[in-house]
């Protein structure tokens, strides 16, 4: 694909171990500018290979006059772009330009009152000159760089946010990006187009526009195919590469076993009447399940899950050309719904840790035999949500719950087994239908359904003592799965939930509550 012609240029965010690097490249994108995440240890060249228009240097939990804590590699405040920095990254611009950095014993988190200057800087024009701030930071800039003016302090803090106009350099001490700073997205969007001159061109037809003419560029007239799991990412991709190229594509559903329940009647009948998309199923849930058999670590059933589904396609690609599906030869594409918080989580190519292995990242094969075609790659899951309204795509499928490639295979904690998919399958219909009766599924982001599988506890049912599998609810409340907060389900919902899985899953005897945000844990509990 040619990505100069999918992408304008990018804000590059320096993440530097933030929470929130994500967090940050999403507040950009709303702000109509396209933006990456690269790795503190880049390079000046790595970064001017980007050709990036500005930078934003993330927060993060060192300090930066800790012998290995990071740092701004050299030369790149000597490239000539604006720069943002915020919170560690003000900090470690501070050192760099030859400003004062220390611990004074004094400390500010959460929300903090700042006093800041509208008349003196862009950065701060239309927005009061006392406000409310998100601090979380030990160190304190002390001294602004030589050439600098300081632009706001707090009553603990002298240089709370420094700038040079001249330079288009400025840093702020406290996180625009969250929500508890209510002035933050101007400050980002002052930043953005005021100070860096960039314009409000990231959108849906924008992202649409450019894809189509990038798919047309990578596949010509070649044959494609494009894995259907019944998720909005496939169905999204889907439907923008039929847009793109019509019935060059045929959609392929492989039923791996690892569904939930109703599933495939979903893509077989909805997305066919929604897209009029050339549809093929094949059933493989007994080579998935079978390869499956006897593994328990994570990785390692992602990897497996990924494995089969690119054999699979590559069984169905040859059956299509057979059974004359398609015609004129080899298909030699295969769509992806990859996202963008897929791409981070695996690695991200840019020095990112690895999280998880995602299957249609980093659990691919080497030898697959297809080019891939993956329009959504530089997406969050909001950004894909709007690109399939606007291709016309219904709210059922657009509004759909995330549910993972793999399935109900990274549900089961545990080795994956037909008994142990059914008891999950059975226990997860019942917690969508009483979230769906409850008026919850807009509420909610997701809600994975997670059977420990090799757990088990005692429990009395029918007045004689049980040993079964507990059952954990995972109702989590995000923007993009970069970081999402567990969701306060109301009582009497989770009891009827509760109810109704012991007593209509006999091998479940407990049901328990996942109150855990992200970070620390996953969405996903493997």
């Amino acid at each position: 694909m040619s990505e100069s012609a999918a992408t304008p240029r990018p804000v590059l965010v320096i993440d530097f171990g933030a929470q929130y690097a994500q967090l940050i490249a999403r507040r950009v994108r709303e702000a109509g500018v396209y933006s990456e995440i690269i790795s503190h240890t880049a390079s000046a060249k790595d970064i001017a290979a980007k050709n990036p228009v500005a930078l934003v240097l993330s927060g993060g939990p060192s300090s930066v006059y800790e012998e290995g804590s990071p740092i701004l590699q050299p030369g790149i405040l000597e490239l000539g772009l604006p720069v943002l920095g915020i919170c560690y990254g003000f900090q470690v611009m501070a050192r760099e330009l030859g400003g004062v950095v220390g611990n004074t014993g004094l400390r500010e988190y959460g929300a903090t009152q700042a006093t800041v200057n509208p008349d003196l800087t862009p950065l701060f024009a239309g927005q009061p000159g006392t406000q409310t701030t998100w601090m979380s930071h030990g160190d304190q800039v002390q001294q602004a760089p030589p050439g600098f003016d300081v632009l706001a302090t707090t009553e603990a803090t002298a240089v709370a946010a420094f700038g040079s106009l001249e330079r288009s350099l400025f840093g702020v001490q406290w996180h625009p990006e969250v929500k508890h700073s209510p002035y933050g997205q101007e400050v980002l969007d002052n930043f953005l187009h005021d100070i860096a001159g960039l314009d409000r061109s990231w959108n849906s037809e924008h992202v649409i526009a450019a894809q189509i003419e990038a798919i047309r560029d990578q596949v010509g007239d070649g044959l494609v195919m494009c894995g259907l799991s019944g998720g909005v990412d496939s169905a999204v991709a889907a439907a923008l590469v039929h847009k793109a190229i019509g019935d060059q594509l045929t959609c392929v559903f492989v039923d791996h076993g690892l569904l939930r329940e109703g599933e495939r009647r979903q893509v077989e009948e909805d997305f066919v009447a929604a897209t009029g998309v050339r549809l093929v199923t094949f059933d493989a849930a007994e080579k998935f399940v079978g390869a499956l058999a006897g593994v328990s670590d994570p990785e390692e059933k992602r990897k497996i899950i990924g494995r089969e589904f690119i054999r699979s396609f590559e069984e169905a690609s040859t059956s299509l050309v057979e059974q004359a599906h398609v015609a004129g030869g080899e298909v030699k594409f295969l769509v992806q719904g990859t996202l963008y918080p897929d791409v981070v989580e695996s690695g991200g190519g840019s020095g990112t840790a690895v999280i998880k292995s995602h299957h249609n990242v980093g659990g691919l094969p080497e030898d697959m035999e297809f080019a891939l075609v993956e329009p959504l790659r530089t997406l969050f899951k909001d950004e894909v949500r709007a690109m399939g309204r606007q291709l016309g795509l219904p709210e059922a499928i657009v509004g759909r719950h995330p549910f993972p490639g793999p399935g109900l295979g990274i549900r089961i904690v545990g080795e994956v087994t037909q008994e142990r998919l059914d008891i999950l399958r059975a226990a997860d219909a019942i917690v969508r239908q009483e979230m769906t009766k409850a008026g919850l599924d807009e509420e909610i982001w997701q809600c994975p359904v997670v059977l420990l599988a090799d757990v088990r506890s005692v429990g009395v049912q029918g007045d004689g003592r049980t040993y079964g599998h507990p059952i954990v609810l995972r109702p989590v409340s995000s923007e993009d799965a970069m970081t999402a907060d567990w969701t306060r389900m109301p009582y009497d919902v989770l009891a009827v939930i509760s109810n109704r899985i012991t007593n209509e899953v006999p091998e479940v005897n407990r049901v328990v509550l996942d109150v855990t945000s992200k970070p620390p844990g996953t969405i996903e509990w493997e």
